[in-house]
């Protein structure tokens, strides 16, 4: 059974999801403010934290900032409708995903599912091979691992499945809305950013922002040399 932690301050929405989440099989587990977040997500109990941006103590862009310094466990940010400035600031800082408030249970339930099946997934057939190898850029697929030019990459596992999809497709350009269906396991919605920043976030780790290239209109290129 995942293990989810809601991290909210307001308690009535955080009683609603804790219901619905584990009416689905979830195993679901809360806390109400920031510090006890960190805490809590740092104790590697949980396969994805669900946080919101506004609580008391530490605000949720703090908690972020202070868990993707030690964890790379898949986050969700819970963020006021219409923020996007916060939306984006969240991503950029290793957020996986965010869904704006109020919400519904079942928004949230999808966005939480797909992020565990992407996690979840081996990802590899069994006559396929153990990894991709792609200018320097090395994937470990089964193993959830990545390194390039034999160094570790620390990537959050939305960045790593975007990683994947661009390597496996090297050399083509893949829309944007491919990689959300085939990396966030979700259609891309309109004026959606995501995908733009966590690509500039993995150029950034890569330390090559060339390894990407953008092609404008159409979407994204893994450089194949």
């Amino acid at each position: 059974m995942s293990r989810v932690l809601l991290v909210d301050d307001d308690a009535l929405l955080t009683e609603l999801l804790t219901e619905y989440l584990t009416a689905e099989g979830l195993n679901v587990h809360s806390v109400p403010d920031g510090e006890a977040g960190v805490h809590e997500i740092l104790t590697g109990q949980y396969d994805v934290a669900v946080l919101d941006s506004m609580m008391p103590k530490m605000n949720g862009l703090d908690v972020l900032k202070n868990v993707r310094s030690q964890s790379t466990v898949p986050i969700i940010m819970l963020t006021a409708k219409g923020d996007d400035i916060d939306r984006i600031i969240g991503l950029e800082m290793g957020a996986d995903d965010y869904v704006p408030k109020p919400c519904t249970p079942r928004e949230l339930l999808a966005r939480i599912n797909a992020i565990l099946r992407r996690a979840q997934q081996s990802g590899e057939p069994n006559n396929a091979p153990n990894s991709i190898s792609v200018s320097d850029v090395v994937l470990y697929p089964a193993k959830r691992q990545a390194t390039i030019k034999d160094t570790p990459l620390e990537l959050t596992s939305t960045e790593f499945n975007l990683l994947e999809v661009l390597m496996r497709h090297a050399g083509q350009v893949v829309s944007k809305e491919t990689l959300s269906i085939e990396a966030l396991d979700r259609k891309l919605a309109k004026f959606d950013r995501s995908i733009d920043v966590h690509i500039s976030s993995i150029r950034h780790k890569l330390g090559d922002a060339s390894l990407i290239q953008t092609v404008r209109g159409l979407g994204y290129l893994f450089v194949k040399n």
